[in-house]
C-alpha cells in the first residue's frame, strides 16, 4: 500500500505525476488554502504533507497527525512550522532552499528600480489620462526620481539572496554595505561588500533590501527607531517576510517623511487588506508575495517538493532536510 500525502495546494509541472508514482496523493484544488479545521482533520489519516507558507504546522496539527513522518514545505522558508516539535516527535521538514535565489533577487531589482524611478507612478499617470491633461510631451520636472548608479546599498541578511541582490548591484556601479549576524568574509571579497553595524548601514544607506528569515530575533528588525536613522532621501525593499517590519512603524515614518518610500513583496497579514494604511501612499509600491513567482522557479520549487518525498519514501535522507536533529530521532522512511 503506498503511503498517503495531501498537498495543500495545486503545484505547478510534473511534481504531483511524479510523486504519484510512490504516493496515494490527495490534492487541495482550490485557489485559497485548506481551511484550519480541513487541515487538521486531512493530517490524522496521513503519512506524508506537502505545505505552503500559509500552513500553520503547529502542535495542536502534530498531535492529530499520529502517522505523520515527513512535511516537504512549498518553499523556503519554514517560519508556519514548529520545528522544534517536529524534531521531538521524529518529523522530517524539507524546504525549497537555492533554486529560488536569482528570481527572488530578480524582483528585489525591479522593486528598487521601479521606487527609484516612479515607475508605477508614471504608468497610471499615463493610463489616468494625467499626462494627457498636460497638453506636454516632456517636461525638466515631469516624473522625476533618483538615480540608482553610483548609490550606497546596504543588505541585511548577505545570504543566498542577498548575495545575489549584492552581485547585481556591482552592475550599478553601487557601494555595497552588509550587516549580518555573522561576517561573510569570503564573500566580502567577492562582492566587494563592507560589513558594518546595522545602525551605520542604516545611516548610509541609499536604499536598503531586506533579506532575513523571521525569527524571534528578527521579528520588527525595523521598526520607529531604526526608521529614524535612515536617510530622508532613502527607501526601503522587503522581499524577506513581512513581520521583519514594523508596519505601524513604517507607515509613521513615511508620513512624516523620515524615509523617501518603500517597496513591499510581503507583508504581517496576507493577503494584506485593502484598508492598510500603506497601500494609501504614493511612494510605496506593493506587490502580492511574488518574489518567486517565475514559471521556471515555481516548476523548480515543485520538482524539489517532489525529490524531498521521493528520497524519504526511499529511506534516503531528503535533499533539503531543515531538522538534520531528526535523524537522530527516527530513520528516513515508512517502514
Amino acid at each position: 500500500m503506498k503511503p498517503k500525502v495531501f498537498i495543500t495546494r495545486e503545484l505547478p509541472g510534473e511534481a504531483i505525476k511524479l510523486i504519484s508514482e510512490v504516493y496515494d496523493v490527495e490534492v487541495w484544488h482550490e485557489y485559497f488554502p485548506p481551511p484550519r479545521e480541513v487541515l487538521l482533520e486531512k493530517v490524522r489519516e496521513v503519512d506524508a504533507l506537502a505545505s505552503l507558507l500559509t500552513d500553520k504546522i503547529d502542535g495542536k496539527l502534530l498531535n492529530l497527525a499520529s502517522k505523520l513522518r515527513i512535511i516537504a514545505q512549498y518553499a523556503v522558508g519554514y517560519d508556519n512550522i514548529d520545528i522544534e516539535e517536529c524534531t521531538r516527535r521524529g518529523v522530517y521538514v524539507t524546504n525549497t532552499p537555492g533554486v529560488l535565489t536569482e528570481a527572488v533577487a530578480d524582483l528585489t531589482w525591479a522593486l528598487i528600480l521601479s521606487i527609484a524611478r516612479r515607475i508605477v507612478e508614471a504608468d497610471n499617470f499615463v493610463r489616468s489620462g494625467l499626462w494627457e491633461n498636460t497638453k506636454t510631451g516632456w517636461h525638466p520636472s515631469m516624473m522625476i526620481g533618483v538615480d540608482v548608479h553610483g548609490k550606497t546599498l546596504g543588505i541585511i541578511g548577505l545570504g543566498r539572496i542577498g548575495s545575489a541582490v549584492a552581485r547585481r548591484a556591482k552592475c550599478f556601479d553601487m557601494k555595497i554595505l552588509y550587516y549580518d549576524v555573522e561576517r561573510r568574509v569570503e564573500l566580502e571579497k567577492t562582492l566587494d561588500a563592507v560589513y558594518v553595524d546595522l545602525d551605520d548601514l542604516l545611516k548610509l544607506s541609499d536604499f536598503v533590501s531586506l533579506h532575513v528569515p523571521l525569527t524571534k530575533s528578527t521579528y520588527h528588525l525595523i521598526g520607529e527607531r531604526e526608521l529614524k536613522l535612515m536617510k530622508p532621501t532613502a527607501f526601503l525593499i522587503n522581499t524577506s517576510r513581512g513581520a521583519v517590519v514594523d508596519e505601524k512603524a513604517l507607515v509613521k515614518a513615511l508620513k512624516n517623511k523620515w524615509i523617501a518610500g518603500a517597496a513591499l513583496d510581503v507583508f504581517e497579514t496576507e493577503p494584506t487588506p485593502k484598508s492598510n494604511p500603506l497601500l494609501k501612499f504614493r511612494n510605496v509600491i506593493v506587490v502580492p508575495h511574488i518574489g518567486s513567482a517565475s514559471r521556471e522557479t515555481r516548476e523548480r520549487m515543485a520538482l524539489m517538493v517532489a525529490e524531498n518525498l521521493l528520497s524519504f519514501a526511499r529511506g534516503e535522507v531528503p535533499p533539503n532536510l531543515v531538522n538534520k536533529q531528526v535523524l537522530k530521532i527516527r530513520p528516513p522512511g515508512f517502514s
